[in-house]
């Protein structure tokens, strides 16, 4: 019989493409994945990988074997919750939750102290990952929930394995001084009011740099851009010091420091942030709970 381990295992190399980023993903030696890859070609009979230049690939039975590794795992996982749901669907053990980092500090990390409080029984364990890396891991099965943002304002591609819900919209205000003379209008600012005026904001290829340079998309000039920094602390601190503003996600707002003040935008950049889980862990007692905690519809 084909053992889970070495099926989890040879799923991994086939996503990530060599054994050592394996290894990394599940939390082992690239000898010990090796190991369980030779074990499972044992079981079946036949080579599962081959190499190929720096990496390896698949060989036909492997595939076979990776393409029906998703019903394997999805059966077992529906055991394990009809188990949990069995147990007056109470909350616990461990729950692995991966988020980018503003999801963690806006939505995560606030729903933790009632989490705690209600379900002592659950754990949950955080893990910053980029939203491509998040929803790999979910649908991998080394992580259990993951907080993921559009990409540029177009949902990401889910396969059939995987669910998801809606959390959060967020919007991105423009950060000023309160002396600033646009701190004084009494409406959202449009494209125009923009203009002539000193930036800091995100390095180009972030989510945070696409939302700024839409905002001049129909501007005829460039926008005046001082300085390129991704930590919206520092980003604050320039814009403290009286010489330019920023554009920054409320969501990923820390706490404005005295004399600065958020002004909203008459047609703000936006995300959304989606939960995602797999579909055979619907009835979760412990996703359904962070679900809840965190607001979800």
């Amino acid at each position: 019989m084909i053992e889970v381990g070495a099926l989890r295992a040879l799923r991994s190399v086939a996503a990530l493409g060599t054994l050592a980023r394996a290894a990394d993903e599940l939390g082992f030696t690239a000898s010990a994945v090796s190991q369980q890859i030779k074990r499972l070609e044992r079981q079946v009979g036949v080579p599962v990988l081959a190499p190929a230049g720096r990496g390896v690939v698949l060989t036909p039975a492997g595939r076979a074997i990776v393409d029906s590794a998703p019903e394997v795992f999805q059966a077992l996982e529906r055991c394990a919750e009809a188990a949990q749901s069995v147990a007056e669907g109470a909350p616990r053990g461990t729950l692995r939750v991966v988020a980018f980092s503003t999801a963690i500090r806006g939505l995560l990390a606030p729903a933790i102290p009632g989490l705690s409080a209600r379900c002592p029984e659950l754990r949950v364990e955080i893990v910053e990952q980029d939203p491509d890396e998040a929803l790999h891991s979910v649908d991998a099965g080394t992580a259990d929930l993951a907080l993921a943002h559009d990409a540029d304002g177009l949902p990401v591609p889910l396969p059939a394995s995987l669910n998801r819900c809606l959390l959060h919209t967020d919007v991105g205000d423009v950060v000023m001084p309160r002396t600033h003379p646009l701190a004084r209008l009494d409406r959202p600012l449009g494209n125009a009011d923009l203009i002539g005026h000193r930036w800091v904001t995100s390095p180009p290829g972030t989510v945070c740099h696409q939302w700024f340079r839409r905002l001049f998309a129909d501007v005829p000039e460039d926008p005046d851009v001082r300085h390129w920094v991704d930590d919206f602390s520092t980003q604050l601190a320039l814009v403290a010091a009286g010489e330019v503003l920023a554009l920054i996600p409320r969501l990923a707002r820390p706490p404005l420091r005295e004399g600065l003040v958020p002004r909203p935008l008459r047609r703000p950049p936006q995300r959304e942030v989606h939960a995602v889980w797999r579909s055979s862990a619907d009835a979760s007692p412990a996703i359904r709970t962070v679900l809840a905690e965190l607001g979800a519809g």
